[in-house]
């Protein structure tokens, strides 16, 4: 049971505006991250190539008129690197489902998720040969733990939990998706084509 003691994440998953989500790569810049396409290639993008990718995403779900000549998405690994260690963080766009009558929408409000995995895996070796647990990631990378710790405050303060309502058979029941939002891209979002589409109510504008 050990190898699972430290599995899983840290995580969260949020919507803000292309402007506030400069400030984040800024928080980024400053510790020199690398940000890498998940292909095989591993394609290395600067700030300016992220912001806009970013940009594209959120555009894409604040529009008054849904495009189809896009699918945008957002995805990249994060590679921070000092003198004491280097490790990382991953980020990826998200879908939240919702109810409408009576089964899922066919479209998915935006999110992006940013994780941090809580483990450490640590090779080992006993007398029934190689085996493997993991350690706590904070005993083994501190100072990537207390940085994905000071980008998740950081977005934190900017946001707080995107609650909606949704036309399904419980008459309005408030959605309570584990996202945080903006009051911006709230603002916006809250006059996109998903929210027309669907008849959605954002609350606590």
């Amino acid at each position: 049971m050990d190898k699972l003691k430290n599995s899983g994440f840290y995580k969260l998953r949020f919507f803000i505006t292309p402007e506030e989500f400069k400030s984040l790569l800024q928080l980024l810049e400053h510790r020199q991250a690398q940000f890498h396409r998940t292909n095989a290639a591993r394609t290395e993008h600067d700030y300016n190539q992220v912001y806009e990718e970013y940009q594209t995403f959120y555009q894409y779900f604040v529009a008054g008129e849904k495009r189809d000549d896009i699918h945008p998405f957002f995805v990249y690994s994060i590679s921070i690197a000092s003198d004491q260690e280097s490790s990382g963080f991953f980020v990826r766009n998200e879908g939240v489902s919702f109810p409408y009558h009576g089964q899922w929408a066919e479209d998915e409000l935006p999110c992006i998720l940013i994780s941090f995995p809580k483990g450490f895996q640590v090779n080992l070796e006993d007398e029934k040969g190689k085996y493997y647990i993991y350690e706590d990631i904070r005993d083994h990378k501190p100072l990537t733990y207390t940085f994905f710790d000071e980008i998740r405050d950081s977005i934190k303060k900017m946001t707080k939990p995107l609650r909606f309502s949704a036309l399904d058979a419980e008459a309005m029941k408030e959605q309570k998706p584990s996202v945080r939002i903006s009051h911006d891209a709230m603002h916006k979002l809250s006059q996109s084509w998903i929210f027309s589409k669907y008849r959605l109510v954002i609350h606590g504008k």
